[in-house]
């Protein structure tokens, strides 16, 4: 059986392994392959085709698909919408998430000033210490804190400063699920709901997100996903069924940051099969 994982990130957004050591370790694993889905950046996908053409030379195969991980805004809060199998090439794509990334970088420094208000010291350079190119998130910030000893877990800095409810936390602008859906389909990509669960909507409203979200032309849902639990899979699954969605799956994988959450098997026993690319490649 030939597993595979379509949720990942690198360096280039908030992970700790860069898109090279990523294919390196996907190889390690036996994985079949993988999509890099980065926060709101297609920019790793290169370099990571590239290293899986070099595995491929040495007759270790491992597919690398491209992807992107897109926030949206939903009623005060974000939710993820994965474009998966996108043109890395596609200039319109590349423009709206380098615009994108602008905002987000305008509300970093923001961040910044709050931390400063609240008698904590922190630089750009000690959020891009480890990675000067990554697109920086709020997991940045929790891995600064560490750092400096004011934290010791990303945890405890998500709930003591840069949580939704923080005091150093600072919204972001945000496109519509709409306009990240339509821009992943322009793109030549497959939209897909990321991990549903994590929104914990009710029953009723993330049926009608769901729906909505449809309607603008989602085609999958993340059915399997590192944090599920108990029937938690088979009730996503059941809303994939229910809208006539595809169901795939991947781990969220960040490398260090998220060290409980390996490649491919998620927490260990997360497994996807092949069948599931192949239903995404059919749905573009």
């Amino acid at each position: 059986m030939k597993y595979i994982d379509l949720h990942v990130h690198s360096t280039v957004s908030d992970g700790t392994l860069s898109p090279t050591e990523l294919v390196d370790h996907a190889v390690e694993l036996g994985l079949s392959a993988f999509a890099l889905t980065d926060h709101d950046t297609i920019r790793g996908v290169a370099e990571a085709k590239e290293r899986a053409a070099w595995h491929k030379s040495q007759g270790r195969p491992i597919e690398v698909y491209s992807g992107v991980e897109i926030s949206a805004a939903y009623k005060n809060r974000d939710i993820h919408i994965l474009g998966l199998l996108v043109n890395e090439n596609d200039e319109i794509l590349d423009r709206i998430l380098t615009n994108f990334l602008e905002n987000r970088n305008r509300r970093n420094e923001k961040m910044l000033e709050k931390f400063a208000e609240y008698g904590i010291e922190l630089t750009m350079e000690d959020l891009t210490e480890d990675a000067p190119s990554a697109v920086i998130t709020r997991a940045h910030f929790a891995t600064a804190l560490m750092k400096k000893g004011l934290v010791s877990s990303v945890q405890e800095a998500f709930e003591k400063y840069v949580g939704d409810n923080g005091p150093c936390y600072i919204p972001r602008e945000y496109m519509s699920p709409e306009q990240a859906i339509s821009s992943i389909k322009k793109a030549g990509g497959v939209p897909v709901l990321a991990h549903p669960l994590l929104y914990n909507l009710p029953h009723d409203e993330l049926y009608a997100l769901v729906d909505r979200l449809k309607k603008a032309g989602l085609k999958g849902i993340e059915v399997y996903y590192s944090n599920n639990r108990g029937q938690d899979e088979v009730n996503v699954k059941a809303l994939a069924n229910h809208f006539g969605l595809i169901a795939t799956g991947g781990s969220d994988f960040h490398g260090a940051v998220k060290p409980h959450i390996e490649l491919g098997t998620g927490r260990g026993n997360l497994k996807i099969p092949y069948s599931v690319l192949e239903n995404v490649i059919a749905a573009k």
